[in-house]
C-alpha cells in the first residue's frame, strides 16, 4: 500500500482556521461613545413611546384623569364598530390607491419627457421639483384657495360638473352600501388627491429620471435595431428595468398616504359625513380635543401596523438583496 507523505505546511492548511476574537481598539470605543447617545434617544423616544402608546391603548384612560386599569381590546373593538373609523379606513384606501397610481403614472411620463434631452430641461426640472420644497400645510391652504368658487378657478371646473366647493362634496362615486358604511370614491377625496399628487410627483420624477439616465444607450439601440417601436421599447424594456424604482416609489408614497394628516387638516378637515376624514385627523381630535387617550392610542397603533405592512417586508427584502 502506497503511503502519502504530507508536509507540515499542508497539515496546517488542512486544519480549519480558528477565528480570533477581535479586540476593541480606541477607535472602536470612540465610535461607540459617539453612537451611544443617539441609540439611547432612539430607543427612548421611538420604541419606548411606541410601547407606551400600545400600553395606553389597552387601558381605560379616556378622560383627563389617567386610568391605567387593563381594558383588553375594548378600545380596538369600539373603533372597528365606529362609523367614523370605518369611513376613515375607506377614505385612506381610496386616497392611497389614487395617490400612488397618479404619482407613478405622472412620474414616469414626465421623467420620460425630460429624458428626451429637450431644451430648457433644467427649467422644467425646477418646476416639477419645486412643490416638494413646500409643506403639506402650505399645499392644503393653496389648493383650498384654488378650488374655492370665489377665486375664478371654479370656471374651469363647471364643465366637469364640479362647480362649487367640491372639495367638501359629500357625494360618493360608484358607491354601494355594506352595513352602515357606504363604499366608493368620495368626490372630496379627489380634490385632496390632486393636491397631494401635485406636491409629490416631483419625487417620483427625480427617481425615474435617475433610473432612465442609468440605463445604457446600447440597450435602446439594440432594441431599435431589432425592430422595436418606441412604445415597445419603453413598455417591454425600459419600464421593466425601472421596476425596482417603482417598488421604492410605491413604498414611500404608501408610507406618506397612510399617515397623512396635515394636508387634509389644512385643506378640508374631516368634512361633512367624514368624507375626507382619515385616521390621523380622527386620532388628533379624539386625543387632544376629546381627551379619549386610550381610543387615540388605539388609532395610532392601527396606523403604525398599517404602515408596517408595507415597510417591514420592503426592509427585509432590501436587506436580503444587499447581503
Amino acid at each position: 500500500m502506497e503511503t502519502v507523505n504530507i508536509t507540515p505546511a499542508e497539515k496546517t492548511a488542512a486544519v480549519p482556521a480558528v477565528r480570533k476574537k477581535r479586540k476593541w481598539t480606541a477607535d472602536h470605543w470612540l465610535a461607540a461613545a459617539f453612537l451611544a447617545p443617539s441609540v439611547v434617544l432612539i430607543f427612548l423616544f421611538v420604541y419606548g413611546f411606541i410601547g407606551w402608546t400600545g400600553y395606553v391603548s389597552l387601558s381605560n384612560w379616556n378622560s383627563l384623569v389617567p386610568d391605567w386599569s387593563f381594558a383588553g381590546l375594548k378600545n380596538y373593538l369600539y373603533l372597528f364598530h365606529d362609523f367614523r373609523f370605518q369611513a376613515d379606513l375607506r377614505n385612506t384606501l381610496v386616497f392611497t390607491v389614487l395617490f400612488i397610481a397618479a404619482v407613478i403614472v405622472l412620474g414616469q411620463l414626465l421623467a420620460i419627457l425630460l429624458d428626451q434631452k429637450l431644451r430648457g430641461e433644467s427649467l422644467f426640472r425646477n418646476i416639477f421639483f419645486f412643490p416638494m420644497a413646500l409643506s403639506f400645510v402650505v399645499t392644503g391652504v393653496v389648493w383650498q384657495w384654488l378650488f374655492n368658487p370665489s377665486t375664478g378657478v371654479n370656471l374651469f371646473l363647471k364643465p366637469l360638473g364640479l362647480d362649487g366647493k367640491w372639495y367638501t362634496d359629500t357625494n360618493i362615486l360608484f358607491g354601494f352600501h355594506w352595513g352602515k358604511i357606504e363604499f366608493g370614491i368620495p368626490v372630496a377625496i379627489i380634490a385632496v388627491v390632486v393636491a397631494a399628487v401635485w406636491q409629490m410627483t416631483g419625487f417620483a420624477v427625480a427617481m425615474y429620471l435617475a433610473g432612465l439616465r442609468a440605463i445604457p444607450d446600447e440597450v435602446r439601440e439594440a432594441a431599435r435595431m431589432d425592430g422595436a417601436t418606441e412604445f415597445q421599447l419603453y413598455w417591454k424594456i425600459i419600464l421593466p428595468l425601472l421596476r425596482p424604482i417603482t417598488v421604492s416609489v410605491i413604498i414611500i408614497m404608501a408610507h406618506i398616504s397612510l399617515k397623512i394628516f396635515d394636508l387634509i387638516y389644512a385643506m378640508t378637515g374631516p368634512g361633512a359625513n367624514f368624507v375626507t376624514d382619515v385616521p390621523g385627523v380622527y386620532m388628533f381630535e379624539t386625543t387632544f380635543r376629546g381627551n379619549y387617550y386610550a381610543n387615540g392610542a388605539a388609532i395610532a397603533i392601527v396606523m403604525l401596523l398599517s404602515v408596517a405592512i408595507f415597510i417591514v417586508p420592503y426592509l427585509i427584502s432590501s436587506r436580503k438583496g444587499g447581503s
